[in-house]
C-alpha cells in the first residue's frame, strides 16, 4: 500500500503530481487553515502530515493517542510553528525546506527597501483613493539609498543576498550584526552590539530566526536608537517585531518607515500598524514565486522519498 499523507494546504500543481504519482495523497480543496482538531484527526489516519507556517502543531497535536504519524514534512524553512521537543518525545521525524527561499526573500527585502525609502506604498493608495492631485516639487519626497548604510540583523544566505543586491544595484553600504562574527565578510563591515548597528544603519534589515532569544528583538528602546531618517525592514519572523513600539516609533517619527512581510499575529495583522500610513506591508509573499514554492515542494518530496525509503532525511530538524 502506499503511503498516505495529508497536504495542509494547496502547493504548486508539478509538486501534488509528483507526490501523487507514489503516495495516496490527500489535498486541502479549500485552501483554508485546517483546525486543532482536525490536525489532531489527522495523526490518526495518515502515514506524514505536510504542513506550512499557516498550520500550528502544538503538543496537543503531537502527542495525540494512536498516532499513524511518524514524520511531519513541513513545507517552509521555518519550524517556530512546531513543538519539536513534543515531536522528538512522541518519536516523530521532523523536516524543513531551507536553502531554496534565498533569492525570493532577498529579491522582497529590496523591494521593500525601495518601496519604504521612496514612499511607493503612500503613492500608490492616494492615486487608488482619488486623492491625488498632480504632480508637485514636494510632493511626496522619499530618500535616495545610493551610498547608504544597510544593516543587516544576522548574516546567513539570505542577509548576503540581499546585501549582493543592495551593493550591486543600489550602491549601498553594507554592516552587520550577528552573534558570531563571520569568517569571510564580503566586504562587510562588522558590528558588535544590534544597538550599536541600529545607531549606524540608514535601513535596518532582519535576517534572524524567530524563537525565545529573538522575541522582540526590536523594541521602543532600540528604536530609539535608530536615526529620524531610517527605515527597519522585516522579512524574517514578526516575532521579532514588537509591533506595537513600532507603530508608535513611525507614528511620533522615532524612525521614517518601515517594510514589513511577516508580523506576529499571522494573518491577523495589529490596528496600530495598520494605521500608518509610513508602513509598507506586503502579505507574506518573500518566497511568492512559482520557482520557490516549487522548489520548496519538491525538496518536501525529496525527504519524504527518503523516509520511506528507509534512509535519513536530507533536511531534518528534529
Amino acid at each position: 500500500m502506499k503511503p498516505k499523507i495529508l497536504i495542509s494546504r494547496r502547493w504548486p500543481q508539478a509538486v501534488q503530481d509528483r507526490l501523487a504519482a507514489r503516495y495516496d495523497v490527500t489535498l486541502n480543496a479549500s485552501d483554508t487553515p485546517l483546525t486543532i482538531d482536525q490536525l489532531t484527526a489527522a495523526m490518526a489516519e495518515y502515514d506524514a502530515l505536510c504542513p506550512t507556517v499557516s498550520d500550528k502543531i502544538p503538543a496537543q497535536v503531537l502527542s495525540a493517542p494512536g498516532a499513524r504519524v511518524k514524520i511531519i514534512a513541513n513545507y517552509g524553512a521555518g519550524f517556530e510553528h512546531i513543538d519539536l521537543e513534543a515531536a522528538k518525545a512522541a518519536g516523530l521525524v521532523v523536516t524543513n525546506t531551507p536553502d531554496v527561499l534565498t533569492d525570493a526573500t532577498a529579491e522582497l527585502a529590496v523591494l521593500l527597501m525601495l518601496m519604504t525609502s521612496r514612499r511607493a506604498g503612500e503613492g500608490e493608495r492616494e492615486l487608488r483613493a482619488g486623492q491625488w492631485a498632480g504632480w508637485r516639487p514636494t510632493h511626496l519626497l522619499g530618500q535616495s539609498l545610493a551610498g547608504k548604510t544597510l544593516g543587516l540583523v544576522g548574516y546567513g544566505r539570505i542577509a548576503r543576498a540581499t546585501a549582493l543586491r543592495a551593493k550591486a544595484a543600489l550602491g549601498m553600504e553594507i554592516a552587520y550584526y550577528s552573534r558570531r562574527r563571520a569568517t569571510d565578510e564580503d566586504g562587510a563591515t562588522y558590528y558588535e552590539s544590534l544597538e550599536s548597528l541600529a545607531a549606524a544603519s540608514d535601513v535596518l534589515s532582519l535576517h534572524t530566526p524567530g524563537g525565545a532569544e529573538t522575541h522582540h528583538m526590536v523594541d521602543a528602546a532600540l528604536l530609539s536608537r535608530m536615526k529620524p531618517t531610517s527605515i527597519l525592514i522585516n522579512t524574517a519572523r514578526g516575532s521579532v517585531v514588537n509591533e506595537y513600539d513600532l507603530a508608535k516609533a513611525l507614528t511620533d517619527g522615532v524612525i521614517a518607515g518601515a517594510g514589513l512581510d511577516v508580523y506576529q499575529g499571522e494573518p491577523k495583522v495589529d490596528p496600530v500598524l495598520l494605521a500608518a500610513p509610513n508602513a509598507v506591508l506586503l502579505p507574506h509573499l518573500g518566497s511568492a514565486t512559482l520557482e520557490t514554492r516549487t522548489a520548496m515542494g519538491m525538496k518536501v518530496a525529496d525527504n519524504l522519498d527518503a523516509f520511506f525509503d528507509g534512509k535519513p532525511p536530507l533536511d531534518r530538524v528534529a
